[in-house]
């Protein structure tokens, strides 16, 4: 079984703020994949089913994001998932990649990233699947933390649906194909269709709760 996880904050204040892109993500790949997600189990919303003929478990944490670690826990626990660098995605916004580029990885830090930072945590391991959806820097007289609780800006909700597309198909090649050939597809593809070079990333931001 495949354990996929859309990172964000529960409650309508948050819907559609560029925080809550994992959540965006994941529910965008249930609904393409005619998966629902009804239950609450978890400290979440979880559904499960079958997505590209595997078995797959959907997770979207209620925690609020610095949190994000005890329901992705107890999901791998209770789930059974042995090898969380093979069986493990996690999707989440980046603000060090621009609106709509793609990174995914097999492990790694995470980058400042307090959901993820507490999954890392709570699993004791950095080594699990995570996909990456850039949601750009914001202005210099911004907070990070005020920019990604916003809501996305016009032009970049027309470009929304398109790049909701592209991530649904990661999440698919991610349980079809297995993470190394979902990362060579992913990020060569989103990267041929980036913009502009994310900005270096200012050390006194800090992603919010």
């Amino acid at each position: 079984m495949k354990l996929l996880v859309g990172l964000g904050n529960p409650g309508l204040p948050y819907v559609d703020t560029r925080h809550n892109a994992g959540v965006a993500i994941l529910e965008h790949f249930a609904r393409q994949r005619r998966l629902s997600i009804p239950e609450r189990r978890f400290q979440g919303r979880f559904g499960a089913g079958r997505a590209a003929g595997e078995a797959v478990a959907l997770l979207l944490p209620e925690t609020y994001m610095n949190l994000s670690g005890d329901a992705v826990a107890e999901a791998v626990d209770a789930l059974g998932i042995a090898e969380p660098a093979r069986d493990l995605l996690v999707v989440f916004d980046d603000i060090d990649l621009p609106f709509a580029r793609m990174r995914m990885r097999r492990s790694g830090g995470a980058g400042g990233h307090r959901g993820v930072t507490d999954v890392i945590e709570r699993l004791g391991t950095p080594d699990f699947a995570r996909l990456r959806f850039g949601v750009g820097r914001p202005p210099p007289d911004l907070p990070a933390v005020d920019y990604v609780l916003a809501p996305f800006e016009p032009d970049e909700r027309e470009r929304l649906p398109a790049a909701l597309d592209t991530a649904a198909d990661a999440i698919d090649a991610f349980v079809r194909l297995g993470v190394d050939m979902a990362m060579d597809r992913t990020n060569r593809l989103t990267s041929a269709a980036a913009e502009e070079p994310a900005a270096a990333k200012d050390p006194k931001d800090e992603p919010p709760e």
